[in-house]
């Protein structure tokens, strides 16, 4: 069975058939579901080498992401990534392209690792999940190649140049800061994520950012660099209240934040009255613990991204393309506010 046979049995041209199966939009709706009735009808498979050699696409898009697969596949942090896997699977499947997912190795270098992607020659452009320090390496000859891509994250380097989608952490983090200040909390302590992820970045200015709008002197003993994990807010939160007098804690992350309310528990302290926090990306986990955060759409980062990568493949848009997605301020009981209103 060929395309001429399906031309036949549908009532139309060779080249129609071809269109359909291709998603050319100049193809009436009418005719699109005859040809596709006929393709089902049969069982017409198309020639993927054919394909290839008539459009220049593979219809496979690459899905970089610049952690081990322990980070990734992780027990103790099974949603974010999960996030955005289902969000970009979402987008693949209705547009018909396919994924090939890139996962660093902590045996290999970052230059090791932007390399062997790309060698690969089987993608049409890629998605790169979070944007980390090193990532120049990759951003730079992606660029120069004019290989479409989309960042999921504020660019590091190349920002006019590179095609992004994001949330403002700085304003979201200066937010939530701002709110522990409104509940009447003046030593507020910061617990980062990794560090060589811009968020972190974004999130530790945004926090100055609040201290600033409240006069408040920035005081860098207060900061504690880790990842974005439980263990990471546990340990944290154990030297900062071993080793100074603070009331809040902004965790850089919800999985961050429940370890610092298992830290204050631990020491017999009261959450909120005795330290109040909040957290940020309100996974379902925050809650479970009642833990005020700052609410940023994973999912639909992933979404928008992986359609405006393949909007890019197919030059419906030209890059740079930018976006910013809301963030929100969801309020629980570690912050404070409703055990006061009650």
């Amino acid at each position: 069975m060929n395309l001429n046979d399906i031309a036949k049995r549908a009532g139309v041209s060779r080249s129609t058939v071809s269109r359909v199966i291709n998603g050319d939009n100049y193809v009436s709706e009418k005719t699109r579901q005859k040809v596709m009735q006929v393709i089902e009808e049969v069982g017409f498979i198309p020639n993927p080498a054919a394909r290839i050699l008539r459009t220049q696409r593979t219809e496979v898009i690459g899905v970089v992401i610049p952690r081990p697969l322990s980070d990734v596949f992780s027990a103790t942090d099974p949603y974010y990534y999960n996030a955005i896997i289902q969000g970009i699977s979402e987008v693949t499947q209705r547009r018909g392209y396919a994924m090939l997912v890139w996962v660093g190795n902590v045996s290999e270098s970052a230059e090791q690792f932007y390399q062997r992607i790309l060698k690969n020659r089987l993608m049409d452009g890629l998605v790169i999940v979070a944007s980390v320090i090193g990532e120049e390496l990759l951003v730079k000859d992606l660029l120069k190649n004019e290989t479409p891509f989309v960042l999921l994250g504020r660019p590091i380097n190349f920002a006019d140049q590179v095609s992004y989608v994001t949330v403002d952490n700085v304003a979201a983090a200066e937010e939530a800061v701002k709110h522990l200040f409104s509940q009447g909390k003046r030593r507020i302590a910061h617990i980062t994520g990794d560090w060589d992820n811009v968020d972190s970045h974004d999130r530790l200015e945004g926090y100055k950012r609040a201290l600033r709008a409240f006069n408040i002197p920035y005081d860098e003993n207060l900061v504690v660099h880790g990842r974005y994990d439980r263990q990471t807010g546990y340990s944290a939160a154990k030297l900062l209240l071993a080793e100074h007098d603070i009331d809040a804690v902004f965790a850089g992350s919800d999985l961050i934040g429940v370890g610092v309310i298992e830290a204050a528990q631990e020491q017999g302290l009261n959450v909120p009255h005795d330290l109040a926090i909040v957290a940020f990306d309100d996974f379902p986990i925050a809650a479970k613990y009642n833990l005020t955060t700052i609410r940023q759409p994973i999912n639909r980062k992933a979404v928008d991204a992986t359609t405006l990568l393949i909007d890019l493949i197919e030059d419906k848009v030209k890059p740079p393309k930018q976006k910013l997605l809301a963030t929100q301020l969801v309020i629980r009981e570690t912050c404070g506010y409703i055990v006061q209103k009650e």
